[in-house]
């Protein structure tokens, strides 16, 4: 789950600040940008150090500024991963589960921070380097479960994302049928709380 929440946050486009910079973090910024919103179709492959194929899956996932996506995993095992712009909700249907977090939290030290947070000060904790259509995050602190986070562009479309972490597991997110978020499109941000589940509040937890 935490390689998938990496993986959905990394492609939330609009969801940092534009200072100059003259490298491949920049060009990534400026690529991403032009995103405003976006509503596409994934299929997930997970193979691991030996490259075997361990899990594979399919889904639907929406994202637009500010803070806002959307993550529907519909097979092999339903789940869904919802922020609305301040808080984070996970969802696992099958163990009737909910859990909630602060979304700024949740995102913390790792590499999807670059996509938001707005501060240069945490994009220097990263190092981006571009190999074709894609660019390589890397946190530069050795102490992050990911490794390397790739984000690709075809036609200057986001096409697919990767995600591999410390155990040599790599998560292939793959992307179809991409369009423009409509205002019929929004309601998938706003979690609406299922009955008789139980709730894990994080939230509360932090500030005790």
């Amino acid at each position: 789950m935490k390689n998938l929440l990496c993986a959905v946050m990394l492609t939330s486009p609009l969801l940092y600040s534009t200072a100059v910079f003259a490298d491949d973090a920049q060009q990534l910024r400026d690529t991403l940008v032009s995103t405003a919103s976006l509503k596409a179709d994934f299929k997930q492959t997970v193979t691991d150090v030996n490259k075997k194929v361990i899990q594979t899956g399919s889904g639907v996932f929406a994202l637009a500024h500010p803070n806002q996506f959307y993550w529907h995993l519909t097979s092999p095992d339903e789940s869904q991963i919802v922020a609305d712009g301040k808080d984070l909700w996970i969802y696992n249907p099958f163990a009737e589960e909910v859990v909630i977090m602060d979304f700024a939290e949740a995102i913390n030290a790792s590499p999807i921070a670059l996509l938001v947070h707005r501060d240069d000060t945490t994009w220097s904790q990263y190092s981006v380097n571009k190999k074709q259509d894609c660019y390589e995050i890397q946190p530069k602190a050795i102490d992050s479960g990911i490794m390397t986070v790739s984000v690709c562009f075809k036609n200057s479309q986001l096409s697919k994302f990767n995600v591999l972490d410390d155990k040599g597991n790599l998560s292939q997110f793959d992307l179809s049928n991409q369009k423009v978020i409509t205002n019929e499109d929004k309601v998938l941000f706003k979690f609406v709380l299922p009955d008789n589940v139980d709730v894990d509040d994080q939230r509360l937890k932090a500030l005790n």
